[in-house]
């Protein structure tokens, strides 16, 4: 075993008992046995505008730590792009003069975390996997750790955040995932102020569970009527109900807790990973959008069945789409499309769907795609949305997994 393997063995073990705070110690003390110096890892904030040194100290554990932009720093350019870079003009330090600093993209599949900053003597092909071995570990030690730290939840925030978007951050799966033929990004704004919409995605055996949900409202109890709609969904779903079944517990649930004065709105749809088979029902929300080629666009056909907690008692239809491979789903909710200018106008579907196209064409990954596409929504609307803006895009690559991660 290399001194590098047996160095990040190490590493996981004696990490199974550390906090947050303990980690940036941890990490660079093993990397120095396999002859990476001055180790300091960077996490980015929940709208991905700024990387944060965890430092391991004060409320943050990012006290006295470094931040650079992602949008214009090099450590930004590694994480946007997913990339090992060099430092131009590095000369080293005085205790270790020459020798190479890098940057390295900090990633699980493809949910972008941060960025590592390591120095070696050398740049060979040894010394560069090491790199990418340590960044690889970094990123699992990361998410063992985030879901019980109050200290990463400050660090990853840039504003205060109301008390619906505290709720919505924890219900949603993670933002990015990869595997089995298939890639998911998801995106939800205002981050701190978000109220009624969340996203959903979840995989049991071959079939991906999708679903963007959209309730009534932007405060607190829309965040509560979401909150509700999203754990009946997966309920019903994890009890092997069918997508019409699963959309009626929803309904009867919400009735049950709300009466009729609270509803959603939403698509749930089911994804065949290995055949590309989609089958989706719409809950009176926007048609989902499919990409094919990126040339051809065409917005998917299901007649409503009207807001979930309506109580309507209009049939549900299930439709049926046979997705080819590198097609792309958009679900979104209003949000999207109606954020409006100073002078009145609408993002509008057409722009959103070009600018999906455009970015997306080989020069960005999905997820850079919806980090831009956000950022130009905000900007849009002079960075404060009027509604909830979400985006849950999907990529079916029916059979080339070894494209999913860069």
């Amino acid at each position: 075993m290399t001194d590098s393997a047996a160095s990040l063995l190490r590493l996981m073990q004696a990490s199974h008992t550390a906090t947050l705070e303990e980690l940036p110690g941890l990490i660079a003390d093993h990397a120095a046995v396999a002859g990476m110096h001055d180790v300091a890892l960077f996490v980015v904030d929940i709208r991905e505008t700024v990387l944060r040194r965890l430092t391991g100290r004060g409320l943050g554990a990012g006290d006295r730590g470094q931040e650079f932009t992602v949008a214009g720093s090099l450590p930004g350019r590694a994480y946007r792009r997913v990339e090992m870079l060099t430092e131009p003009g590095w000369e080293g330090t005085r205790d270790r003069p020459g020798g190479r600093r890098w940057w390295v993209a900090v990633t699980d599949g493809v949910e972008r975390l941060g960025v590592l900053r390591a120095d070696t003597d050398s740049d060979d092909e040894p010394v560069r996997q090491a790199l990418r071995d340590l960044a690889s570990m970094t990123a699992l030690l990361l998410l063992s750790k985030r879901s019980f730290s109050d200290s990463y939840a400050r660090l990853v925030r840039t504003e205060p955040m109301n008390v619906a978007a505290e709720m919505q951050w924890n219900l949603t799966p993670p933002p990015a995932y990869a595997g089995h033929d298939v890639t998911v990004g998801a995106v939800m704004e205002p981050a701190y102020q978000v109220g009624g919409d969340a996203f959903e995605y979840a995989v049991a055996g071959s079939t991906l569970h999708l679903g963007v949900f959209d309730a009534m409202g932007h405060d607190t109890t829309a965040g509560i009527t979401a909150n509700v709609a999203v754990a009946a969904c997966r309920n019903a779903r994890r009890q092997g109900a069918s997508l019409t079944e699963t959309s009626r517990s929803v309904e009867e649930t919400l009735i049950e807790q709300f009466g009729t004065s609270r509803y959603v709105t939403g698509i749930m749809a089911d994804l065949d990973m290995e055949s590309g088979r989609l089958t989706w029902i719409n809950r009176g929300q926007h048609l989902p959008i499919l990409i094919r080629g990126n040339r051809w666009t065409t917005e998917l056909a299901c007649p409503p069945a009207g807001p979930m907690g309506a109580d309507l008692g209009l049939p549900v239809t299930t439709a049926t789409e046979q997705l080819e491979p590198g097609d792309r789903l958009l679900l979104y909710t209003d949000g999207v499309v109606e954020a409006r200018d100073r002078y009145g106008t609408e993002f509008g579907q057409e722009r959103f769907v070009d600018f999906i196209r455009r970015h997306h064409s080989g020069r960005h990954t999905l997820h850079e795609t919806l980090r831009r596409l956000m950022a130009a929504i905000m900007e849009h609307h002079d960075g404060k949305l009027d509604d909830d803006a979400t985006v849950l895009l999907t990529e079916w690559r029916g059979g080339h997994q070894q494209e999913l991660t860069p």
